[in-house]
């Protein structure tokens, strides 16, 4: 091989040398014949020349004969200290002499040919950039193994230029010195490429065939400074002049998520909880379901509770199976559109996130499956019971209060969504909430405790004018009636409740949120056979608020929002709501 290259140094201009002597490719010390090479070169290149230009980069050092070491090359970043074996990392305070052979010495010198040689090409050629940190630290030596990669990859950058007829030429003391490279690194050129291809079958096997099953834990905490103005409303038309009873509350909410894949694409939920934020609708209180917060809940005693034991899983490409036997809502697994629906980062009112009568219900165990049969649809339908855990009489999964529900979203393009779902609640006696503690009292009770099934549909939209505005709503509806064996169709009654927001994303900063609501709560309309069922009045809801991100984990919101008329009797004086939230996440 040897006598071959030489014989075409000899014979043949520079560009045809070049070519013979390269014998690296992507697969690392392949060796590339004589002849290919050459061919290749000879179709794409003038001979007339016996030397040529280089890439600009190196065009002044073409004419020395001399190899000259910058003191910071790219080759001398490419040593990684990590790499170094056991004692080169000693200062070279008495650097050796040059020696004959490299391959008299276990590591590679700094002031060594063959170090200074290659340091010279990849100055020229720019074939290699360094590890990725781009530094080099200290005047330490390389490996055989190290120096080995670095002369394969400017082989492989010479090769490339060559069969994409870009490379210029070269003097034949650069053929010479790689022709010298690659003989006395021979065995370790070939070692690397068997590493290297024993490696990538390694990485493929893991990637096929493992998976690890891993845990990771987020949470969120809370802060909601809150307070009420305005006189304590009124039963359904009576007026209250008593005064304004509330104080000052500081109160908290703290979520810890445990969220385990057994396969990569599934997800089994643990989440505890502990919080204590208050509910100013109590009759001691503001005395209106109107005024309850996006999260007011306590738990007993502040204690840490099980909120959530959910596992979802793919079945196929289109479908989701999400299954759980507490903390299953119903409002977690259908399309939400509303930019302001999370209890976190949302709205600061309850009524103020989505239509409560389309997106809650009795939850808390059951079975939700997912379909999406194009891009632009998506079908949720699901069956949520109350007490899922209970055995007594008229409870338990299927006995009891439960909703089940179906909808529809549909995308027509990136601006504009709509959704349309329906929803059936049924409620056990002295259990009944069927606009999920929002509106009047009379909506969310309307038989007196008695038990009662609820149909509600409900429409929303939302539509992007641009980056920074978007605009949407909802609608909805509910008919009611008792279930007790004496009722007819004229027992049923009508509810309704709508809103329109506006939202405007990344306002003033990347991550931030504005939002305007306008909306009337939950109202019943039609008292069916009984007239005295029916809401004197009109209540309206008016919330703003700014949620300013700080930075990716932490978010404070300013709100505000305004109950004309409450409890729908306009015998009452406005009340105000005002809050100061702030929220962590890791």
């Amino acid at each position: 091989m040897t006598k071959i290259i030489l014989n075409v140094l000899k014979q043949t201009p520079g560009t045809f040398s070049l070519a013979a002597l390269l014998i690296a490719n992507s697969a690392l010390a392949n060796q590339v014949s004589v002849e290919q090479l050459a061919n290749a070169q000879n179709t794409n290149t003038n001979t007339t020349n016996t030397t040529t230009q280089l890439p600009v980069e190196a065009q002044n050092d073409a004419a020395s004969e001399e190899v000259e070491v910058p003191g910071d090359s790219r080759l001398q970043k490419l040593k990684d200290p990590s790499l170094q074996i056991p004692g080169s990392e000693l200062e070279q305070a008495d650097p050796m002499g040059q020696v004959t052979s490299v391959s008299q010495l276990s590591d590679v010198q700094p002031t060594d040919w063959a170090f200074q040689a290659l340091q010279s090409l990849v100055e020229r050629y720019g074939c290699i950039v360094g590890y990725p940190d781009g530094t080099y630290k200290g005047n330490r030596a390389m490996t055989r193994y190290e120096f080995a990669a670095g002369l394969n990859a400017c082989l492989d950058r010479i090769t490339e230029l060559i069969a994409a007829a870009t490379a210029d030429l070269v003097t034949r003391d650069d053929l010479a010195v790689l022709q010298r490279l690659q003989e006395e690194f021979a065995v370790e050129l070939a070692e690397l490429g068997g590493r290297v291809d024993a490696l990538e079958a390694r990485t493929a096997e893991l990637e096929a065939n493992q998976f690890s099953t891993t845990t990771k834990l987020n949470g969120e905490v809370l802060f909601w400074l809150t307070d009420t103005w305005g006189e304590r409303a009124g039963a359904r038309g009576v007026a209250s002049s008593e005064d304004d009873r509330t104080e000052t509350a500081l109160g908290y909410r703290v979520r810890l998520n445990f969220d385990t894949s057994f396969t990569g694409e599934d997800r089994l939920r643990a989440r505890l909880q502990a919080r204590d934020i208050p509910n100013w609708s109590s009759r001691e209180l503001t005395n209106t379901l109107m005024t309850r917060l996006g999260t007011d809940e306590s738990d007993p005693d502040d204690t840490v509770v099980l909120d959530k034991l959910i596992y979802e899983f793919p079945v196929g490409e289109k479908f989701k199976v999400i299954i759980g036997p507490q903390g299953l809502e119903v409002d977690d697994y259908q399309t939400i559109l509303s930019p302001f629906e999370s209890s976190g980062s949302g709205a600061t009112s309850r009524f103020g996130r989505y239509n409560p009568t389309a997106y809650r219900g009795p939850d808390d165990g059951g079975l939700v499956v997912q379909y999406q049969p194009g891009e632009k649809w998506q079908i949720n339908s699901g069956y949520i019971a109350g007490e899922p855990e209970s055995p007594r009489e008229g409870q338990g999964l299927f006995n009891g209060e439960h909703s089940a529900f179906g909808q529809i979203a549909f995308e027509p393009n990136p601006d504009l969504a709509f959704t349309v779902n329906y929803v059936r609640k049924y409620f056990i006696k002295d259990e009944v909430n069927v606009t999920s503690s929002t509106g009047s009292f009379r909506a969310r009770d309307p038989f007196n405790g008695r038990r009662t099934t609820a149909d509600n549909i409900g429409f929303e939209a939302q539509w992007r004018l641009n980056d920074h505005v978007q605009i949407g709503g909802w609608f909805g509806t509910t008919w009611a009636r008792p279930e007790d064996g004496n009722n007819d169709d004229d027992d049923d009654i009508t509810i309704i409740n709508g809103a329109f927001t506006i939202a405007f994303p990344d306002l003033f900063k990347d991550g931030s949120l504005g939002g305007i609501i306008v909306g009337v709560p939950p109202i019943v309309t039609d008292g069916g056979n009984d007239d005295n069922l029916k809401d004197p009045d009109t209540s309206v809801h008016i919330e703003i608020f700014y949620r300013y991100a700080v930075n990716d984990f932490i978010a404070i919101t300013p709100g505000l929002f305004v109950i004309t008329n409450p409890n729908h009797n306009d015998n009452n004086d406005t009340l105000w709501v005002g809050s100061l939230r702030t929220q962590f996440r890791f």
